[in-house]
């Protein structure tokens, strides 16, 4: 990876509305009329974040609805099921010992056997036990919006984007000839982003100290890891550049060189002396 200058460029602020609260069909918590150009954009508070769906398809305005209801309840189970901070939710009761794996469902039983690969794959650096107790927060935010990017485009939505906060799944182009773009926020300098990532088919994941402050633990260490303050994986699967985002900051330094020699993926670094490093393949805008 090489030192790389800061982007001062910002990517804008289209229009949007927000949901805070549940959905429904009310066009208090929604949009009554389509977009004035093709497609539809929400945003709901899920998952401990701001979620945003733009679809960019030239569907009617029921099919969108459609489309993002089902997007949003699959995020809303996801996070019932699996959200530490939820009493009742599989995660914390299998934390509690008030229930044992094989009661679970099927989608916790998957995650679990998926964290125990990706800590082999990392050298134990991504650990779902890393605090402790069982938290597959590394990596279940990403894989749950890779598998809702996966359902828009089973059902024919093939130029999308989703956005939860940092991880992002853009498929497609916002509108002919424009590829979708995303702002890599700088963790220290809190305005601007340090790089604008571009592309029509790729998942791009951050991890490191931003509003909570270090929620990265070094497993081999038992302690948080701050010598890296923001580590960016760009990707095909969500999931795992998650999973590797969430390694390469418990790493510290040595993820410079872990991180340029991972294939099919591209990274971008902020240390804690805010350098900048980046691989020469990450496709962003200068």
């Amino acid at each position: 990876m090489r030192r790389a200058r800061p982007s001062t460029r910002s990517p804008g602020r289209p229009t949007r509305r927000i949901n805070t609260g549940p959905r429904s069909r009310t066009s208090s918590t929604r949009r009554s009329t389509a977009e004035p150009q093709t497609g539809l954009r929400e945003i709901v508070r899920l998952m401990g974040t701001s979620v945003s769906l733009h679809l960019a398809d030239d569907f009617d305005h029921e099919s969108l609805i459609q489309l993002a209801d089902e997007a949003f309840s699959w995020l809303r189970l996801v996070e019932q099921r699996f959200s530490p901070y939820q009493p009742g939710s599989e995660v914390s009761r299998l934390r509690r010992d008030e229930m044992c794996l094989a009661e679970c469902s099927s989608e916790v039983r998957a995650v679990i056997d998926r964290c125990a690969q990706l800590w082999a794959m990392t050298d134990g650096y991504f650990d779902a036990y890393a605090t402790g107790a069982l938290d597959p927060s590394g990596f279940v935010k990403g894989w749950a919006v890779q598998v809702a990017s996966d359902r828009l485009l089973a059902a024919g939505c093939a130029n999308h984007c989703i956005n939860a906060g940092s991880d992002v799944r853009m498929r497609g182009r916002p509108v002919p000839g424009q590829p979708w773009r995303v702002g890599i926020r700088h963790p220290q300098q809190g305005v601007g982003p340090s790089w604008i990532v571009s592309g029509t088919d790729i998942a791009v994941a951050t991890s490191g100290i931003y509003e909570r402050g270090c929620r990265v633990v070094n497993p081999h260490e038992g302690r948080p890891s701050m010598e890296l303050q923001s580590v960016t994986v760009v990707g095909a699967d969500l999931g795992l550049a998650d999973a590797y985002a969430t390694a390469g900051a418990a790493m510290g330094m040595p993820a410079l060189t872990w991180l340029a020699g991972l294939p099919d993926h591209e990274a971008a670094v902020i240390t804690e002396d805010a350098r900048c490093f980046r691989s020469d393949g990450l496709p962003t805008i200068d």
